[in-house]
């Protein structure tokens, strides 16, 4: 029988595990049935047959989740050599063959051309819109559509293994990078073809897999444990720059006015008072004008229907 809670005010950051075959939404969504929550949001989508780390914001986390979105993100891939597919990826049909690379040392030779800042042009099916439809629609219907490459970094670059045809590739890049493009690029740099066979999230924002808990344990969990897998929301923020506020300017600052900041570095700030986070700031001059504010705990999440 499906556990039927009432929902609540639920405050932090869960690192999930998502398996194959599922929406991040989907994902997200069961994460917030297992622990009652009134508001969540994930940081960052990985496709269906993506695994790995799926950083969830629950409650008032969800105001910062910008700063997951934006982070660089690590991944581990299996590029398949010898095929190509209408996708680029494992669920699309095979439209080209040819002999995969006969020796690792061809592959290792043409790696660092990717590495740094690039252009990349997003594949035909991707969830980017164009006239207001996702490029897949527009890919379905077999309509070409203007791709405008965008500006990626590939920060770093190894081989974990090499089992031909496939490649275990280590990858760390910035947002907005594509990977099964890079597995497209990387087949034809090296004389052959290739898509991405497999992906799994490694690492986000400070974040690593390895601390990550799957949908199983979750369920496996008494529902009154299951808040313990939670991170604390100011772990969004932890590489910003920090100010205390005594008490009196914490209840100011609190009510959305300026604070004196003396000292403070310009540009976006977080904000604690008595080690708790009050939310962030824009300094500037000297001072803190509040930018994200959270609300005090016994303020509840409007539950929605």
């Amino acid at each position: 029988m499906s556990e039927r809670l009432a929902r609540r005010r639920v405050d932090g950051v869960l690192l999930l595990d998502k398996p194959a075959g599922l929406t991040s939404n989907a994902a997200l969504q069961r994460a917030k049935r297992l622990l009652a929550a009134a508001k969540a949001g994930h940081t960052g989508t990985l496709d269906p047959l993506a695994t790995g780390l799926l950083p969830i914001a629950f409650g008032e986390a969800t105001k910062f989740a910008q700063a997951l979105l934006d982070a660089p993100k690590s991944y581990e891939a299996v590029v398949r050599f010898g095929r190509a597919t209408g996708t680029g990826d494992a669920e699309g049909a095979v439209v080209r063959t040819m002999p995969p690379p006969g020796d690792r040392a061809i592959i290792e030779a043409v790696l660092p051309r990717f590495l740094g800042r690039q252009a990349q042009t997003p594949p035909r099916h991707a969830a980017l819109k164009h006239r207001g439809r996702p490029y897949y629609d527009w890919a379905r219907a077999g309509v070409e559509i203007p791709r405008p490459p965008r500006e990626i970094e590939i920060h770093a670059l190894s081989i974990v293994d090499w089992r031909p045809p496939d490649l275990v590739l280590s990858v760390a890049c910035s947002k907005g990078t594509y990977i099964r493009v890079l597995a497209e690029d990387l087949g034809a740099a090296a004389g052959s073809c290739a898509f991405l066979a497999a992906l799994r999230r490694t690492a986000t924002g400070g974040f690593r897999l390895a601390d990550a808990v799957t949908l199983e344990r979750l369920e496996s969990m008494p529902p009154a444990e299951r808040e313990t897998c939670l991170r604390p929301v100011d772990s969004l923020v932890a590489s910003m720059p920090r100010i205390d506020l005594p008490a009196g300017d914490a209840e100011r600052f609190g009510h959305g006015a300026a604070v004196a900041a003396p000292g403070a570095p310009p540009g976006r700030t977080a904000v604690y008072a008595e080690g708790r986070l009050l939310g962030l700031a824009e300094v500037d001059g000297g001072f803190a004008q509040p930018a994200r504010l959270i609300a005090p705990p016994d303020v509840p999440d409007p539950v929605r229907p």
